[in-house]
């Protein structure tokens, strides 16, 4: 696996998937160290060279302290460097943030296309984001990753059955190993509503999908959770694209959501 320098010399682990087409490079969301976008990643090799990297602090790759969202850009512009120079982005949940932050800023990206990104609506929502900013900081600050762990999972609509049922799955310690990124996919969602100033500045074309039903795991979210978050985004988007497709689940089905990226990278 291929590692590469961001501009404050942390080492990024990275796998290409495809060996022609326009490069397209995938960004993954919360407790996920780019494994979840394997299969997409698969799928689109056909036309695509389909970039998986480990964002900094998961994996093999490094976490170079401090940590800033600008630090992450960094780690972006530096893989889309490594693959030609200019690429189209993918960002499932949280980083789906990331990119469109990356964007905004001005890296070389031709188009984007976002899975929902965890976008909050409503003095309700808002208000448990704040309260979930303050306890996870609180709890990584003591080195509690088994509570961070909890209060991500509550935030996203776990059952408290469903988090003692993770935390006694083989895949919890794992888990543990990521709780401390989940400070760096809170810091790319801000106070967590849509960034108004920051999507109007996003100049290329965007894609904003989410699926039509919520993942069982979050079942005490708003039904509509994903769907009015992204309705909002794309309102303030200059070039936006709003579709709703039949995936099963917060990680969308590559064999669903693949042929909607494609044509939408190729179009």
């Amino acid at each position: 696996m291929p590692h590469i320098r961001s501009a404050d010399g942390t080492a990024i682990g990275f796998d290409v998937f495809g060996n022609r087409g326009p490069a397209v490079v995938l960004v993954s969301g919360g407790l996920d160290d780019g494994s979840e976008n394997v299969p997409l990643a698969e799928h689109l090799a056909g036309d695509f060279r389909a970039v998986v990297y480990r964002r900094r602090g998961r994996g093999d790759s490094g976490d170079t302290p401090p940590y800033a969202v600008q630090r992450e850009v960094e780690d972006l512009a530096t893989v889309i460097a490594a693959v030609g120079g200019r690429a189209h982005l993918f960002g499932a949940s949280s980083g789906g943030a990331l990119a469109l932050h990356a964007a905004a800023a001005g890296l070389p990206v031709d188009r984007i296309a976002v899975h929902e990104v965890p976008y909050l609506l409503g003095e309700e929502m808002l208000g448990a984001w704040r309260a979930y900013t303050s306890d996870l900081e609180a709890a990584l600050d003591r080195d509690d990753r088994d509570e961070a762990l909890r209060l991500f999972m509550r935030l996203a609509g776990s059952s408290d059955e469903q988090i003692a049922g993770a935390e006694a799955a083989p895949v919890w310690p794992a888990l543990r190993a990521l709780a401390p990124t989940l400070r760096h996919d809170a810091a790319c969602l801000g106070d967590g509503a849509p960034p108004a100033d920051l999507l109007a500045g996003v100049r290329m074309p965007v894609l904003l999908t989410t699926g039509a039903t919520i993942d069982p795991h979050s079942a005490g979210l708003p039904v509509d959770f994903f769907g009015a978050a992204a309705d909002v985004a794309a309102g303030l988007v200059p070039d936006a694209r709003r579709v709703t497709i039949e995936v099963p689940g917060h990680v969308a089905d590559p064999g669903l959501l693949g042929p909607v990226l494609t044509d939408f990278y190729l179009g």
